[in-house]
């Protein structure tokens, strides 16, 4: 991403997109009672104050009644329907780990099989997005984390501390394909969670076969464990590695969310935020729910002067309902340089 003279004026750059993940399945009910959301109704009535609070895009994952988080495609198809008729302009994207959860105590922490994760591409309503990870990796989500963040919470049992140390995403090429093709079908778009600029790279390879023919929307994950670390030199050469045309995120984990969420404020870029995240006010003296982070981000993203962006301009920003036809439309639209044909030489751009 290019940074001309004025990038940081916040008249020269898109409304701030704001994602809320306020479901937070690595949580028990009773870690956060006050703001985990278990029965439908209260779960739908969440995605509505995170969307009345300045939400625009909302990660969704889904409860079942006794708290545990939900495999049943079903669930998802209530929840995505209910969100759907109370604010129909709120950004539905759908964690592709469905819930990484552990079913059982005991279990570990993983992903559901390639079958079912492709069923994803089913559901009614159909939502706007699906996250999808690049590259089988390690996702040790606990690693980055210190005593003070899982303090009397169900992460700080030994059992569950394993289960997510030991958690790997499963996101092979052909899988990820194959994956691509059938949301695209649907016209579900494809939420990029990218941990590192490997990974960005075999994005770009796609687009360059012609495999995956969408808009790039993605987020930076930096929350260790397999992950890059939200520093800022990993940030830097992450954002000069993504094209101009992309829409770019951050996000990582508790105490990091709001310094790396402003840094993205700042520099033109996206943010996420919940309970999925992060639970702990920065002082760590009290716990803090989804919407009241939401409420300060925007607060101090309108004190940047830059302005929080409506439903129907997230949107916009977003490209939601756009698709290509090609390998050089991809590229083009998203800001990579074209292909090489045979006999070309030297740097290559656009006509």
């Amino acid at each position: 991403m290019n940074f001309q003279d004025g990038s940081h004026f916040p008249e020269n750059q898109e409304k701030l997109v704001i994602t809320c993940a306020p479901y937070g399945p690595e949580w028990m009910p009773a870690d956060f009672p006050e703001d985990i959301p278990v029965s439908m109704p209260d779960q739908i009535q969440k995605a509505v104050d995170c969307y009345n609070a300045g939400a625009t895009v909302l990660h969704v994952h889904v409860r079942e009644a006794d708290g545990k988080g939900s495999k049943r495609l079903s669930k998802f198809n209530e929840l995505l329907a209910g969100i759907r008729a109370r604010v129909p302009d709120l950004i539905l994207q759908v964690g592709g780990s469905i819930s990484f959860a552990p079913e059982n105590e005991g279990d570990s922490a993983k992903w559901l099989s390639d079958d079912t994760r492709h069923m994803l591409a089913e559901l009614t309503p159909t939502p706007d997005q699906v996250t999808i990870a690049i590259n089988s990796n390690q996702m040790n989500v606990v690693e980055q984390m210190c005593e003070a963040d899982v303090a009397g919470t169900s992460l700080a049992e030994p059992a569950n501390y394993r289960a997510y140390r030991e958690m790997t995403i499963p996101a092979g090429p052909e899988w990820v394909e194959e994956h691509i093709k059938r949301l695209s079908a649907k016209g579900i778009q494809t939420h990029f969670q990218l941990a590192t600029i490997s990974q960005l790279e075999t994005v770009e390879r796609m687009m360059r076969r012609g495999v995956s023919n969408v808009p790039l929307i993605l987020t930076w994950v930096a929350i260790g464990g397999g992950f890059d670390q939200p520093n800022l030199y990993n940030l830097a050469n992450f954002v000069r590695a993504v094209p101009d045309g992309a829409v770019l995120t951050l996000e990582t984990s508790m105490l990091n969310v709001l310094p790396l969420n402003m840094m993205a404020i700042a520099m033109g870029l996206h943010v996420r935020c919940g309970i999925e995240d992060n639970i702990w006010q920065q002082d760590r003296k009290a716990k803090m729910g989804s919407v009241r982070q939401i409420e300060q981000l925007a607060r101090i993203s309108r004190e940047f002067g830059r302005e929080v962006a409506t439903g129907k301009e997230a949107r916009r920003i977003y490209r939601i309902g756009e698709f290509y036809k090609s390998a050089d439309e991809t590229l083009a639209k998203n800001g990579f340089a074209p292909n090489r044909r045979h006999g070309q030489r030297g740097f290559l751009q656009h006509a």
